[in-house]
């Protein structure tokens, strides 16, 4: 039996790997996820009224080798090793493709580096990778070191595996706060950003929608809003069931609206706004870019939107009367595991299109240094070193987007085994001085994924786990690639 276990565990660890996921992860990240992000910028227009219309187009990206700048100005490649013991940032260039295009003549494109990022030891874009066995011992390193981690001012650090609950979806359960019998949960998310939803129903049978920092807003108001004007396609919408219609009809009662131009009128009350011009262009914002933004940000998505949430109604009128069971929010089908890919591409977003970030600086950057009708060169517009100081801070300190902290860490090098635990562990985002009984309690769905018996005593017990020895992370797919698939499948049938 040992011998088996010794056979099967050997095969995993070349085929799989123990952190492998990571690495996979990362190297999606930059082939995949950053040219997304570049794509969707598109392009960057400064106004500059003195020398025309001028836009930067943006292209391709590309990521350069590790490498070190020395103080003499000279810049070599380096090996993880040397970023070790000389306490450097193990990082490589990135490059976009930028054209300048000023009153519609474009100029010929240019590679502009926009900043370094720290490169994952062992992933596609570290030269370890390629190395043989003997290569790797000649270059100072373990060949059973299985990488995943960064090299961060000479310090080994590595991205932690956030648990967090699964986007896109509806979560349903019964409440014993106050007057509220049952509640639903939506976290819904574009782009790596979360927007979260909670939707209330009282005793009463009224329900609410609390999102955007707005608190309860009458469902009927943002439903009509939507475009469901008519209380009849309203209450069909919901369902055709007519226990359930009747029971929703109080919130059609409450609230006589007449159409969506008034439910508009009517949100915008909720924001306070005095100025009603403004308010009413608040109110169109908060509907179209902040509710539910996974299902799309146009006018024309609102109608989606709105059965979606005519759903969400429906699921809690039913968990109301009995017809349906409440969501276990602890089921590790509606958990998630963001994993280094994840983090980088929401913190790489945020640099880029922040209030502060690459794209506002070449803005300010373009209006205070064009004179006389004359364009700086692009690179000395692009300050690379913004970029490139504020990923190393956030990876240095592990301060994330969101006011998060803890994401990365120090790796455990006490011994291998401790050091691929470590990398291996998988934290909750929930707060340890607070209960959180049933998050804390080991879950029946755990069984293959994480381990049942290994979490740290204390504060932390239950919110750290660590993954099952051969467990390894699967990674999702674009719906547009199963769109495809469904269709092929539906015609089949349809020819059987």
């Amino acid at each position: 039996m040992d011998r088996i276990f010794t056979i099967l565990m050997r095969s995993y660890l070349q085929e799989k790997g123990l952190v492998n996921f990571q690495i996979e992860s990362f190297n999606d990240f930059v082939e995949r996820r950053i040219p997304k992000i570049i794509k969707s910028i598109g392009k960057i227009r400064p106004e500059i009224p003195e020398i025309g219309e001028l836009e930067i187009k943006l292209g391709k990206f590309e990521l350069g080798q590790p490498r070190v700048k020395e103080f003499d100005g000279s810049i070599r490649n380096i090996l993880p090793m040397e970023a070790r013991m000389r306490n450097l940032t193990y990082a490589a260039p990135m490059y976009v493709e930028m054209t300048q295009v000023l009153n519609g003549i474009e100029s010929r494109p240019l590679m502009i580096e926009i900043g370094d990022l720290p490169v994952m030891v062992k992933s596609k874009f570290c030269p370890l990778s390629k190395m043989s066995e003997r290569e790797l011992i000649e270059a100072g390193e373990d060949p059973n070191d299985p990488g995943g981690y960064f090299i961060i001012g000479g310090t080994e650090r590595i991205l932690m595996l956030i648990e967090e609950i699964a986007t896109d979806r509806i979560i349903v359960e019964k409440s014993n706060e106050g007057s509220i019998t049952e509640k639903a949960r939506i976290h819904s998310e574009k782009e790596g950003f979360i927007q979260k939803h909670l939707l209330e129903r009282k005793r009463t049978g009224e329900i609410y929608i609390t999102f955007a920092n707005v608190l309860r807003i009458p469902i009927v108001i943002i439903l009509k809003a939507l475009g469901l004007e008519k209380d009849k396609d309203l209450v069909e919408a919901i369902s055709l069931d007519e226990r359930i219609q009747e029971a929703f009809l109080i919130n059609v009662l409450e609230y006589p609206i007449k159409d969506s131009n008034e439910a508009i009128d009517e949100l915008g009350k909720f924001l306070r706004i005095p100025q009603k011009s403004i308010r009413k262009k608040q109110a169109i914002k908060m509907i179209d870019k902040y509710l539910l933004p996974h299902l799309g940000q146009e006018p024309e998505n609102r109608l989606t939107k709105a059965f979606f949430l005519a759903k969400t109604v429906e699921k809690m009128i039913k968990l109301h009367f009995g017809l349906i069971e409440e969501d276990d929010v602890d089921h590790y089908a509606n958990k998630r595991i963001k994993m280094s890919g994840d983090l980088l591409e929401l913190l790489l977003r945020s640099i880029l299109l922040g209030k502060w970030g690459l794209v506002v600086r070449m803005n300010y950057n373009y209006q205070k240094l064009t004179k006389r009708g004359k364009l700086p060169p692009l690179q000395s517009v692009v300050e690379n070193t913004i970029l490139t100081n504020q990923i190393i801070s956030a990876m240095a300190v592990g301060t994330w987007i969101g006011g998060r902290t803890g994401v990365t860490q120090r790796l455990e090098r006490s011994s291998w085994t401790k050091t691929n635990t470590h990398m291996r562990s998988v934290v909750s985002p929930l707060s340890s001085s607070q209960e959180h009984f049933e998050a804390r309690e080991l879950h029946p769905t755990h069984f293959g994924k994480l381990c049942a018996t290994q979490t740290p005593e204390g504060a932390n017990i239950g919110l750290r786990k660590y993954l099952a020895i051969s467990a390894s992370i699967t990674t999702g797919v674009e719906e547009r690639s199963i769109l495809p698939v469904i269709r092929n499948l539906m015609k089949g049938e349809e020819n059987g």
